[in-house]
């Protein structure tokens, strides 16, 4: 039989058989809810960025810290993930976000994510939820560093009567912080003469390892000299337990069988959770493979069966057809109601052994997670009754054009049938994925700041940066280095840099240093005779012989770890003893070309928000001192911003009065640290409290009438510098919300 006979015969079938009719409208009916289905399985539980958006609704990175971490119960369960760290556990959930960064924190949910998904989809045989070690292990030797600097900055000087009751208190107290323990009673204070100064680190040096002394000499009778006890503990203590808290690097990572940890290899039942993914598979398995290309071709085919078999005139044809949506709409209302009622809020139910603070967590966020699933699915539903209502409101116009006078021919009501029709199975399939989306985006570690603009962002800054414990710097002021600052929370590095001194110039840089007096003879006495001329740039506090990094290697960690961290922007405040050529050599020697942001000539300009920054790939932002150029990227900052005083000698003198770059810049660095003699980690307890930040922060605001955008800090990984800035940039999107 000819192909056109065969369609005749259909045709004619459905015109005069009420029950073929009804047959072709129900598996029209039925083809198009499970395409409405498909489509919101896959833009939910088959799209990463559906599970991003949750986890951001529900603020869960962040109560991850605030919350879950930070509870009696999970404690153990932290200290066993951090491999039994020589630290009390108090000190391993308050400083988590040194050893798990946010941004760590982030990529190991977006991995484990992209696994769950690719199983689902059946990309994957097995579903291998990893973590990756590397960035854990690597930071958990700062915490050290971050902890006892902590420890030591909240305890109270004592005074001594004598040396003698002066070094027996203080051999105590070395011990108690290198078992882990905080010292009641306070640190030991008592002026030394150099003899003493130099028996004292004697004393301290007997904690460390033999091979670590001679370079910890000098730091450890340099803060003694100036009276600092707290930085020459700071020195020592970490180094006491470098070989613990490299073990519990080394036993973390043996542990979870090298630098990968595979939590599960299998998904195969019994166990119940895995039972249910491995069902969700096989039924996304089973629609994606299977299920939506027949019911996409079974749509397609009945719905033109409706069409043609109707009888004329044309309105006899689509309302019917609109009534066929209209009834997929439905039953896809009513199948999103059996599956509210069946999931309920939390289809899990986590273990009575898990902490509240994490129960409540995944109790909150599979409810978001089945609140967006019903949500994309009243999405679908709506398209569909939208694209059925039109159909019967143009047929119903149709059948009374008499009255109303519309032009109408069967031509146009064959094409209005096929575009509608086209755009509920379009629509039902496209714009639930569309209304998931990426995940949400991220600048500076927040959702919430990418609209903000670089000039009203509040960021965290390192004064001398390079300057560390870690490093060994004599009058250190920061403790973890540079990376370990940048995953601490910090965003702005205040960097010296410098040529390495001659002999003849060494007198007149010490003169005019920060250095105590005490501290000055020393250094001009020792330097001259084992401090030799080294060629090439370098980062120094006041002298190199004191302390110094590499520039170009510096800055080429710098450029790795933004690299690595594609959503943050770090700036570089330079006070620049090198010429402008020089730093453009080390700034290309690094790599950083790619990176470099060039400000708008014009500095009264706005800057641009942080997401067209980080679109635009330019994420360092480097400003001098003195320098103006040459290069486009490298500007001075006093023609772009202005400050504060930063030579301060107690937390009273801190005023908000003008210093460099006058009061009428859109950019407003705010020093807040104490300089009596170099810095001091006692004070740094106190000033970088959030509460004190907070105050003075405001303080200036008004009287300037700029936000503040750098707050410049010693010790930055003491005190809560970090969560004040935090609520600065709150405060400043509320505003413009």
């Amino acid at each position: 039989m000819p192909e056109h006979e065969k369609r005749e015969a259909v045709q004619a079938l459905l015109r005069h058989s009420r029950w073929a009719r009804a047959l072709v409208r129900a598996v029209a009916v039925l083809s198009l809810t499970v395409l409405a289905a498909a489509a919101v399985m896959r833009s939910t539980v088959l799209d990463p960025g559906f599970y991003g958006k949750v986890l951001e609704e529900d603020r869960a990175y962040q109560r991850v810290y605030d919350e879950v971490l930070v509870g009696p119960q999970t404690a153990p369960v932290v200290r066993d993930l951090l491999g039994g760290l020589p630290v009390p556990v108090s000190a391993v959930t308050t400083n988590v976000k040194l050893v798990i960064p946010p941004e760590t924190l982030r990529a190991l949910a977006d991995q484990q994510i992209d696994e769950l998904v690719g199983y689902l989809e059946g990309d994957r045989g097995r579903l291998r939820l990893t973590v990756d070690l590397g960035p854990i292990t690597a930071n958990i030797s700062r915490l050290g560093q971050t902890y006892f600097a902590d420890a030591i900055a909240s305890l109270q000087q004592r005074p001594e009567p004598d040396y003698g009751h002066f070094t027996q208190r203080l051999s105590t107290v070395a011990k108690q912080l290198v078992a882990g323990e905080t010292p009641a009673d306070g640190l030991p204070s008592l002026p030394l003469s150099p003899h003493q100064a130099a028996a004292v680190t004697d004393l301290l040096l007997r904690l460390v390892p033999a091979a670590d002394r001679a370079a910890l000499r000098p730091v450890v009778t340099a803060a003694l000299d100036d009276g600092d006890i707290a930085s020459a503990l700071t020195a020592v203590t970490p180094v006491a337990v470098a070989d613990r808290m490299a073990a519990a690097g080394s036993e973390l990572t043996r542990s979870a069988g090298g630098r990968t940890w595979v939590l599960t290899t299998d998904l195969a039942p019994p166990d119940d959770v895995r039972e249910r993914v491995h069902r969700v598979r096989a039924a996304t398995r089973l629609f994606q493979n299977t299920v939506e290309p027949t019911a996409a071709v079974l749509a397609v085919t009945a719905l033109m069966l409706l069409w043609s078999a109707a009888p004329q005139p044309t309105a006899h044809r689509l309302i019917p057809l609109g009534w066929t949506l209209a009834a997929a709409a439905t039953t896809t209302g009513l199948l999103t109601v059996w599956f509210r009622a069946t999931m309920g809020s939390t289809p899990y139910r986590p273990p009575s052994s898990w902490p509240p603070t994490a129960a409540r967590l995944v109790d909150d966020l599979q409810t978001t997670a089945v609140d967006r699933v019903v949500a994309t699915a009243i999405v679908a539903v709506l398209i569909l009754l939208a694209a059925g209502a039109l159909l019967v409101t143009a047929g119903w116009v149709w059948l009374t054009r008499p009255t109303l006078r519309i032009p109408l021919t069967p031509r146009h009501g064959l094409a209005l049938a096929a575009v509608v029709s086209a755009s509920a199975l379009v629509g039902t399939t496209v714009a639930p994925a569309a209304m998931t989306g990426s995940p949400p985006r991220i600048c500076q570690g927040s959702s919430r700041w990418c609209g903000l603009r670089y000039d009203e962002l509040a960021q965290l800054a390192a004064h001398n940066a390079m300057a560390t414990t870690a490093n060994r710097f004599i009058s250190p002021e920061q403790d973890p280095d540079i990376v370990g600052q940048l995953n601490a929370g910090v965003r702005v590095l205040l960097l010296d840099t410098h040529h390495w001194e001659r002999p003849a110039q060494i007198t007149d840089r010490i003169a005019t240093s920060e250095f105590s007096p005490e501290l000055r003879r020393r250094l001009t006495r020792t330097l001259k005779q084992v401090d030799p001329y080294r060629p090439g740039l370098w980062l120094c506090h006041s002298v190199c012989g004191a302390g110094a990094l590499e520039l170009a290697p510096t800055l080429r960690q710098i450029g790795d770890w933004l690299h690595s961290h594609p959503t943050e922007i770090v700036t570089l405040i330079l006070q620049d003893d090198i010429s402008p050529q020089e730093t453009r050599h080390a700034f290309e020697e690094a790599g950083l070309a790619d990176l470099l942001y060039e400000p708008d000539p014009d500095p009264d300009r706005p800057w641009p928000r942080l997401r067209d920054m980080i679109d635009s790939g330019r994420r360092l932002v480097v400003f001098a001192q003195r320098a103006d150029g040459p290069a486009p990227w490298y500007r001075n900052f006093y023609r772009y911003g202005m400050e504060t005083p930063f030579a301060v000698r107690t937390p009273a003198e801190m005023t908000c009065a003008a210093q460099r770059g006058g009061t009428d810049k859109r950019l407003f660095l705010l020093n807040h640290f104490i300089t009596d003699g170099g810095a001091r980690r006692l004070y740094a307890g106190t000033v970088n409290s959030r509460q004190a930040v907070l105050e003075r922060a405001h303080a200036c605001e008004r009287l300037r009438g700029r936000p503040v955008n750098f707050v410049a800090v010693d010790y930055a990984t003491v005190g809560d510098a970090r969560g004040a800035v935090a609520a600065l940039n709150a405060e400043r999107v509320r505003s413009d919300a």
